[in-house]
């Protein structure tokens, strides 16, 4: 009897379902606090700009303002921002895809003389600080020969600053995004390399026809994780633009706020239009996510 009373109907021990019950309440608790800011700024998104400033606050807006979204779009040309960002970060995860992919097929499959070397040198890029490097990158984008109205010798003019190829370029390559490429197709089966060689195929279309379409949940996982950086990147954008046409998302962001004041309302409506690109994207992608993160290696 005494047996009996620590087993549960379903023929589980009751320390095994409560030990569940207790990982499930603490999962609970942590969705609670990280959704909440989520709900917060979705929630000041719809209330009027009176009640976004009441304290104590108000969780649910009454009445609701959808106008808000209306408004932030058509203040200071927010559309134009969210153009801006969008072209950016989906031409940074097409040129960051296509070389790092190449990239991480070249250190993964192919065999050639100081290739772990080389490899060692790009994974050690990984410690330097973007903080570091972003003076030099700066003055490379302006001192770009005739671009900009420079000269050959890259002086006389902005080179490619307040240009889209400033914001796209410094992006499109990296150690992470090779590193796991590599991985990835360390994974891939050789003998499907291999007889394509014996059918006459050439190295880039043995990556391209075969390898390339194989990789595609890495592919998926890392155009999140670049989509999303270059989305929310602000840093960048604010060093090398100066225009208002040439804003992204993230900087325009600032047209809600004054020296002294902050439209809570408008602003949080721009934030969320500025959030839901990316939460719709890691939505749709994260089965593949998952899956990339996985099969890459990239695992804790």
């Amino acid at each position: 009897m005494a047996v009996n009373t620590r087993v549960h109907r379903s023929g589980r021990p009751r320390s095994e379902l409560l030990f569940k019950a207790l990982n499930y309440a603490v999962l609970v608790a942590i969705a609670i606090v990280m959704g909440f800011p989520v709900f917060w700024m979705m929630s000041t998104a719809l209330k009027t700009e009176s009640q976004a400033n009441q304290f104590p606050p108000v969780f649910i807006p009454n009445p609701v303002v959808i106008e808000n979204f209306e408004e932030a779009l058509g203040r200071a040309n927010f559309a134009r921002y969210l153009f801006n960002s969008t072209f950016v970060a989906v031409s940074t995860v097409a040129f960051l895809l296509f070389f790092s992919s190449l990239a991480g097929y070249t250190f993964g499959r192919l065999r050639f003389p100081g290739r772990n070397a080389l490899f060692a040198i790009v994974i050690a890029t990984m410690i330097i600080p973007g903080q570091v490097t972003m003076i030099p990158v700066f003055v490379i984008m302006a001192r770009f020969p005739l671009m900009g109205g420079n000269d050959i010798l890259g002086q006389g003019g902005a080179g490619l600053l307040n240009t889209y190829p400033a914001l796209i370029i410094p992006q499109i390559s990296g150690a992470f995004s090779i590193f796991m490429m590599r991985q990835f197709m360390m994974t891939l089966p050789e003998e499907l390399s291999d007889a394509a060689r014996i059918d006459g195929a050439s190295e880039f279309g043995i990556y391209w026809r075969i390898m390339l379409p194989l990789t595609t949940p890495a592919l998926i996982t890392l155009g999140l994780f670049t989509f999303a950086g270059s989305w929310n990147d602000f840093i960048w954008p604010l060093v090398v633009t100066n225009s208002e046409e040439m804003r992204t998302v993230q900087l325009g962001l600032s047209v809600f706020r004054g020296v002294n004041f902050t439209e809570q309302a408008l602003f949080m409506a721009g934030t969320t239009l500025a959030t839901l690109p990316v939460m719709a994207l890691f939505l749709v992608g994260q089965r593949y996510f998952i899956r990339g993160i996985a099969l890459s290696g990239l695992k804790g």
